[in-house]
């Protein structure tokens, strides 16, 4: 427990050696905020709605949302439970805490194999699975008092929220209804805290890196997360009360590479914690679920471009190769051996 960033950082004025990266994988000069992500508005016309949502899905493979059914009291109760959560005694957080990978609800510093590191992330990130709820809330924290209550009503209206933009991005793709919902049975958390740090230059929160689900939802409080357009890294703002939506590598292949998955890191600041609430949907990687180019994508003009593959195989893959990657690796390597 004490290697957690938030139980020791505080206050601290250098950044102890092992979480110092070498140039090459800091984030390097100052990056603006790009003005050019596009952010929709979900009660507008459902035509004009799913319009921009695949336009931004081509181009960025990222959009914001707002006016998205999740009340912006849940979202800002959401920020101060796991503003409290982080804030937490040791001993309160000690049945969550692991050092080692593992199933069901989770608290850990920096990778899921601290152990195995050799520069650390500063960053702590409690995960846990959300669906079905009667399931997995049992594990998630005692404390405080109120997480499992608040956590599964949020839960329920983010799915709403999620399989609404699913429905409308299929729709737009010219898919059948419910598409979707074979490569989206597991649905997960991470709440990633960030302390502030004596020096952001030159550590990181998280590197930059592909998600190997289908589509995810993140919610934010300050400034750090970055995308990369065109060999660029650009800033996404933090909009109150929005939701970035990011496109993982399952919905590049899903697609036949017609819609985009942007990589993305998170950067630090040195006067206050940023918390990013991350919602995964995916396919569940204890099943043997299928995944490949939609057949309705499929044509003479727009031949098929990936092979098929078992999700659970492709995601013991990715993690392996995450593990590996060394910095400056080809944005995509991950699917590297089911392209054709």
């Amino acid at each position: 427990m004490a290697k957690l960033v938030s139980s020791w950082s505080n206050g601290v004025k250098f950044i102890p050696k092992d979480y110092v990266m070498p140039p090459e994988r800091r984030a390097g000069d100052y990056i603006t905020i790009c003005k050019e992500i596009p952010v929709i508005n979900l009660e507008d016309d459902r035509s004009e709605i799913i319009r921009q949502i695949l336009k931004a899905c081509q181009k960025f493979g990222v959009f914001q949302v707002i006016n998205h059914g999740v009340s912006d009291k849940m979202m800002e109760d959401m920020m101060a439970l796991y503003d409290e959560f982080f804030n937490l005694p040791v001993e309160d957080k000690l049945g969550v805490y692991s050092e080692k990978p593992r199933k069901g609800c989770t608290l850990y510093t920096s990778g899921l194999e601290y152990a195995k590191e050799d520069l650390h992330y500063w960053k702590d990130t409690l995960k846990h699975p959300c669906h079905p709820l009667e399931e997995h809330s049992p594990s998630w924290p005692d404390k405080p008092a109120r997480y499992k209550e608040e956590v599964a009503r949020y839960v329920v209206e983010v799915r709403k929220m999620g399989f609404k933009i699913l429905d409308m991005i299929g729709e737009g793709l010219g898919l059948r209804e419910g598409y979707f919902n074979e490569v989206s049975q597991e649905h997960s958390m991470a709440i990633n805290r960030y302390p502030p740090c004596p020096n952001p230059s030159l550590a990181m929160g998280i590197a930059g890196h592909n998600d190997p689900n289908l589509i995810t939802f993140l919610q934010q409080d300050h400034y750090g997360l970055q995308i990369l357009k065109d060999g660029i890294w650009m800033g996404v703002e933090p909009i109150p009360n929005a939701f970035v939506v990011n496109l993982g590598y399952q919905f590049h292949v899903i697609s036949n590479g017609k819609l985009k998955c942007v990589e993305h890191r998170g950067l630090l600041n040195s006067t206050v914690s940023r918390t990013s609430i991350v919602t995964f949907f995916g396919p569940n990687p204890e099943l043997p679920t299928v995944v490949e180019p939609a057949k309705e994508l499929v044509t003479s003009s727009n031949p098929r471009m990936f092979k098929s593959y078992r999700y659970n195989e492709f995601i013991a893959n990715y993690l392996v190769m995450a593990y590996n990657r060394k910095s400056g690796s080809r944005n995509g390597y991950a699917l590297d051996p089911y392209r054709l």
